[in-house]
């Protein structure tokens, strides 16, 4: 009898998609935010110190070529057959000029055994001429666009100094998979001001989304961000989640997530010298290795909630 997973697994997209084995090499291409530059805002996201997602290869002064030689050189070690989606991640990867953004897509594609892009973005940050050049890009290549939406909720948003509403994103979501892109989502579960039962209800938005994947993770307080300033000076104000809490929460929201959305990650893994909180003491696989006997022990799967809308 077939084993079938309780929920949409990414490793299991994956395998559809391509007929071999394939990894992510992250690029920092050297890109900033509207929120940082002044054009909406200074500062940043409260939560956010970009060096608790940069692997040690990716530094600005390292062309995009470079940063794939040295992340591909340690992937292919083991796996000589591999091959690699170039996943410009760090800040936001669709915030510059139409012509320079194309060529440093191009020389990403250009790597060999470099057969796709993931380009992590703001929903505000995504014009018609690039979502032109992605729809054509995407009938050759794989292309995904992953949003970071972070939260559902406006006041959220800007508690956290987002610069942009969820309107934006549900707008940038249905633009770009009306146009047969894969469409990633990214959310924080645990943001300071919201309920358990709001987090909750974003996975009822969400599932009215035509979403591909969506990857969650728990607030972490990271050192040098305002949000830990915030931390500091009014802990009541937050509810860091114990792993045995996170776990439930996660389960809780996949059980109502729509089963057709990709479950990418349930959470993430900072620098222990950046992190100030929660310190859990597990590395991700273990994490998803208790996720999964959580969800066997309550019989769980996604979806076992979900309400389609009329």
């Amino acid at each position: 009898m077939e084993n079938v997973k309780p929920y949409n697994d990414f490793g299991d997209f994956l395998r559809k998609v391509f007929p071999c084995k394939v990894q992510k090499i992250s690029i920092n291409a050297g890109f900033t935010c509207p929120n940082r530059d002044g054009s909406k805002g200074w500062g940043g996201c409260t939560y956010c110190n970009n060096q608790t997602f940069s692997p040690e290869y990716c530094h600005t002064e390292k062309s995009v070529t470079e940063q794939l030689e040295e992340g591909i050189r340690f992937f292919s070690r083991k796996y000589p057959e591999m091959k690699y989606l170039a996943y410009f991640q760090a800040y936001t990867n669709t915030y510059d000029e139409l012509s320079s953004l194309k060529a440093k897509y191009k020389e990403a594609l250009s790597y060999p055994g470099v057969v796709g892009l993931i380009v992590g973005t703001r929903p505000d940050c995504m014009p018609d001429a690039l979502l032109d050049y992605f729809t054509e890009l995407s009938r050759e290549k794989f292309v995904m666009i992953e949003y970071g939406l972070e939260s559902t909720l406006d006041k959220t948003l800007l508690r956290i100094n987002r610069g942009h509403t969820y309107e934006e994103s549900e707008n940038a979501i249905r633009r770009t998979a009306g146009r047969g892109i894969y469409t990633g989502a990214h959310l924080i579960l645990g943001l300071p001001g919201e309920s358990r039962e709001e987090i909750l209800h974003h996975a009822d938005r969400l599932s009215g989304l035509p979403v591909t994947t969506l990857k969650l993770h728990q607030l972490q307080l990271i050192r040098n961000t305002r949000m830990a300033k915030e931390y500091a000076e009014h802990p009541e104000e937050f509810h860091l989640y114990t792993a045995d809490e996170y776990i439930d929460l996660v389960i809780d929201f996949i059980e109502k997530l729509n089963p057709s959305i990709v479950v990418e990650r349930f959470v993430s893994q900072s620098p222990k010298e950046l992190l100030i909180a929660p310190d859990w003491g597990l590395k991700n696989f273990e994490f998803t290795a208790k996720v999964n006997k959580r969800i066997a022990e309550r019989n769980a799967r996604q979806g076992r909630l979900f309400i389609p809308f009329s």
